[in-house]
């Protein structure tokens, strides 16, 4: 059975990209067969995906409604897909959520982004009441500035959603949009802190999936 992780905020300079690349390489290194589904019309994944010349990650560009069904035709013979999600368009948004096993929702720590999730949060429980509760859903806090607390107003935003937020997040690091530029992951160097960010995120979100958040 293949599981399908969304990541999905539909304000957009979330860290969709970066973290579903990156993600998706953590995955790929454990020894699981990955494939990357980049459902936003910009194509920003699609562009990493030839800067590497597609010797990462195999990926696919599927930004239609019709999501769901076509990513049955593509999805035999994978462990896992991982869907960079398309801001500002709601109906892609749904499209993901409704074949998403578990939805990651990136925010930066600002209560301007905690906000703007509103209406994603409004798909994932409108599509928990038709599906027997699925997808499980957190948040992950993306760009945080090292060395600063979160506010209490962004812990009192991200509880009105009442969803989990993982412990793990990313922080602000030149390893992040360096490597993307040049089509690789910030596995290039898997000792870096930026490595090490995006496994303790591989990690937690493998136990979401495996026990709940």
């Amino acid at each position: 059975m293949t599981i399908v992780i969304a990541v999905l905020n539909q304000k957009g300079g979330s860290g969709k990209t970066t973290i579903a690349t990156n993600l998706s390489h953590a995955l790929q290194r454990d020894g699981k067969k990955v494939l990357l589904v980049d459902s936003d019309p910009q194509g920003s994944t699609r562009d990493w995906n030839e800067a590497n010349e597609g010797n990462v990650i195999p990926v696919v560009g599927l930004d239609r409604e019709t999501l769901a069904k076509d990513l049955q035709a593509v999805s035999q013979g994978y462990d896992l897909i991982v869907i960079d999600g398309a801001p500002q368009i709601a109906k892609l948004s749904a499209a993901a959520v409704k074949v998403a096993d578990l939805v990651l929702i990136p925010v930066q720590p600002s209560p301007y982004d905690i906000w703007a999730c509103a209406d994603l949060i409004d798909i994932i429980a409108a599509r928990r009441e038709v599906a027997n509760g699925k997808p499980k859903a957190v948040f992950v806090i993306s760009r945080a500035i090292k060395n600063t607390k979160l506010g209490t107003e962004i812990t009192n935003a991200l509880a009105e959603y009442n969803l989990p937020v993982l412990k793990s997040k990313t922080t602000q690091r030149v390893a992040y949009p360096t490597t993307a530029a040049e089509g690789l992951t910030v596995f290039s160097d898997s000792s870096s802190d930026a490595a090490k960010e995006i496994d303790a995120i591989k990690k937690e979100v493998l136990e979401v999936l495996k026990h709940g958040a």
